[in-house]
C-alpha cells in the first residue's frame, strides 16, 4: 500500500487526477481510499466548516493553524493509519505540506512552529509521495471563478484571500518541493488531464510505488 498526497492551489485539478488514479488502481485490483483535509472524519468536517465558512467569526492565524492540526490528528489516527495498516492505498487531497504553505507561507507563521505542530499531529506519518499540481495564481483564480459560475457556489474564506496571499502559498509549495525533491513530484497543472495522468503513472512506476 502507499500514501499519496495531492497538493496545489485551488482549481489546479487535484480532484480530477485523484479520481483518475483511483480508477486505475481499482482496475488493477488495488484497494484504495480517497480522503481530504481539512476533514476526513466527522469531527474534521465540523472543523472544516469552522475554518472555511465566510460568515461568523474568523479564526486568527495561530488559531486557524491549530484547527487544521486538530483535524489532521483526528484524520491520521481514525482514518489514514488504520487504512494503510489494512493494506489499502490512501489518496489524500492536502496534508501537512498545506499547513506549511498556507499558514507559514501565506500567514507568515514561523515555519519551524508549523513543522513541529505537523509532526505532533501526524505522529511522524509522512506521505510516500507528494504530488504538486503547480498552477499560476491568475489561472487558479480563473478556474475558481468558472467553477463558481457553473455551480452557483461562492468562494470559501481561504479561496477569497487576495492574489498576494495565494502567490505566497504557491511559492511555499515550490520551495518545499525543491528542498525535498525525492519525496515530491511537481506537475504543470496547465497540461491536459490525460497528460497529467500519464506523467503521474510514469513517475509512480519509476519510483517503484506502482509495480
Amino acid at each position: 500500500m502507499s500514501f499519496l498526497v495531492f497538493e496545489g492551489l485551488d482549481g489546479s485539478g487535484k480532484s480530477s487526477l485523484m479520481a483518475a488514479l483511483e480508477r486505475e488502481l481499482q482496475a488493477r485490483g488495488i484497494s484504495v481510499k480517497r480522503t481530504r483535509e481539512p476533514g476526513g472524519t466527522p469531527l474534521g468536517d465540523e472543523i472544516r466548516n469552522m475554518i472555511l465558512r465566510t460568515e461568523g467569526p474568523s479564526p486568527l492565524a495561530r488559531a486557524e493553524l491549530l484547527l487544521y492540526e486538530a483535524s489532521r490528528a483526528q484524520h491520521v489516527e481514525q482514518v489514514i493509519r488504520p487504512t494503510l495498516a489494512s493494506g489499502v492505498w490512501v489518496l489524500c487531497d492536502r496534508f501537512a505540506a498545506s499547513s506549511v504553505a498556507f499558514q507559514s507561507g501565506g500567514r507568515e507563521i514561523s515555519e519551524n512552529d508549523v513543522v513541529m505542530l505537523n509532526e505532533f499531529a501526524t505522529g511522524g506519518l509522512k506521505a510516500d509521495l507528494t504530488i504538486l499540481l503547480d498552477l499560476s495564481v491568475e489561472e487558479s483564480r480563473k478556474r475558481r471563478q468558472g467553477r463558481g459560475a457553473a455551480s452557483g457556489e461562492s468562494e470559501d474564506r481561504i479561496e477569497s484571500e487576495a492574489d498576494s496571499f495565494h502567490e505566497k502559498v504557491r511559492q511555499s509549495f515550490l520551495k518545499q518541493a525543491r528542498e525535498d525533491a525525492g519525496a515530491w513530484l511537481v506537475l504543470n497543472a496547465q497540461e491536459t488531464p490525460e497528460v497529467l495522468f500519464q506523467q503521474l503513472l510514469k513517475a509512480l512506476t519509476e519510483k517503484n510505488i506502482l509495480k
